[in-house]
């Protein structure tokens, strides 16, 4: 495959005065964080709610089209990259049906020629031991014929390939994926940021400029919930940005480590961030929102906060066509020394195309994504997912319990 490499010397002047032009900005958000008003309220999905627009549209005539890194993605929704949630099917399929599915380049995909039998393994372990023999098959390790393999397999299929892996590997497993074929490489982490210190002779430190202007395809980063953080990463040339700490169904880092920003703050300051670099530079970086939704409304509210687009793995891990065969995991379970995820039981609750566009039965909106999407934009009179950005919402905790006590009552009179 030939490739054309853009000029790194002039890519880390362009980053150098973006970041020049920022830092007002940044010594602005840095502000946010002095005085005493250093503890502000913040907002996950189920604290507020979406106003109705006065003006309403058929949702048929919205457009749910979402860029990403030059690619065009017909509904907005990613995969997570979780081997629960991905495999080369589910890739496919998602890309079929105009999402984008990225493959986890440092999970069992790359690791084992069969990747279906450590995932059966995973899938029918006692929860008290599941934890242990994650650990003992991910040591095995990761293999970088495979890595080009799983690209070029996707690719097969004419839908745009998509992969990930840690800072640590990056240098590493990009260049490996982008001859294979790939479209877009995810840099992902638990919490990114392009400043990171470490000892240089213990670990080598991903330069984010120097990485986005060598690799021949766009570099998507996450995961990142701040506003001065969002600022830099787009300041290095990242073609996006993951937004989200801590919200998934399979992660353990908010009990663990005690960090995290619920997902409406989070997206709401992310995009901010975007906003001022596209005014100061003219380059748009979508915002995507990662992880924390469960129904369609979740969906909503992440795109009335900011998003461009969203991630999701608990949904998709429901799919019949999931890998994980009704389970979830996250990306951190399989570190030796601290295991921070779990394993948790999603069950099978039907087709990625039911999941997606319905048809349904199920009232508690975990189906028929798109659908609601689409009705929600509708109602506030949204054309594009640019509009949805500038809908009204509220602060109202009881939104989902206000006047539904007949629904809620547990001796079955929903």
């Amino acid at each position: 495959m030939t490739t054309s490499v853009r000029d790194p010397q002039r890519d880390f002047a362009d980053a150098a005065d973006a970041a020049d032009a920022l830092a007002l900005d940044l010594q602005v958000a840095e502000g946010r964080a002095a005085g005493p008003d250093r503890l502000r309220p913040a907002y996950g999905f189920d604290d507020i709610a979406i106003v109705p627009g006065t003006e309403t549209v058929h949702p048929d005539g919205v457009d749910v089209s979402s860029r990403l890194g030059g690619l065009r993605l017909s509904i907005p929704f990613i995969a997570s990259a979780m081997d629960g949630v991905v495999d080369v099917p589910l890739a496919v399929a998602l890309g079929q049906l105009g999402g984008l599915a990225v493959v986890n380049l440092e999970g069992v995909q790359t690791r084992y020629e069969r990747p279906e039998e450590p995932l059966a393994a995973i899938a029918a372990s006692p929860p008290e031991d599941v934890t242990e023999l994650m650990q003992q098959l991910y040591a095995s390790p990761i293999r970088d014929d495979l890595v080009a393999r799983r690209v070029q397999e996707v690719k097969r299929h004419g839908v745009p390939a998509a992969g990930s892996s840690t800072p640590a590997l990056a240098a590493r497993l990009g260049p490996v994926a982008a001859e294979a074929g790939l479209d877009l490489f995810v840099v992902q982490s638990t919490v990114t940021t392009r400043r990171f210190r470490a000892d240089q002779a213990a670990r080598p430190v991903l330069d984010f400029a120097r990485f986005c202007a060598e690799l021949p395809v766009p570099v998507v980063v996450g995961n990142c919930v701040t506003y001065a953080a969002s600022l830099e990463l787009m300041a290095a040339g990242i073609a996006g940005l993951l937004v989200g700490v801590g919200p998934g169904a399979a992660c353990t880092s908010r009990e663990v480590l005690g960090i995290g920003v619920p997902q409406v703050t989070a997206t709401l300051d992310c995009a901010a961030a975007r906003d001022a670099f596209w005014r100061r530079t003219g380059r748009y970086v979508p915002v995507i929102t990662d992880g924390g939704m469960r129904t369609g409304g979740d969906v909503c509210k992440a795109f009335a906060s900011g998003a461009d687009a969203v991630m999701i793995g608990s949904p998709f891990a429901q799919a019949a066509e999931a890998p994980g065969r009704g389970h979830h995991w996250g990306m951190a379970t399989p570190h030796p020394g601290l295991p921070r995820g779990t394993r948790i039981k999603v069950g099978v609750g039907g087709t990625l195309r039911q999941i997606l566009f319905g048809p349904t039965s199920r009232t508690d909106g975990t189906q028929n994504l798109v659908g609601a999407l689409r009705t929600c934009m509708g109602v506030c009179g949204a054309l594009s997912l640019r509009d949805m950005h500038a809908v009204d919402m509220v602060i109202a905790p009881g939104i989902k319990t206000e006047g539904k006590s007949w629904q809620l009552a547990p001796d079955g009179r929903r």
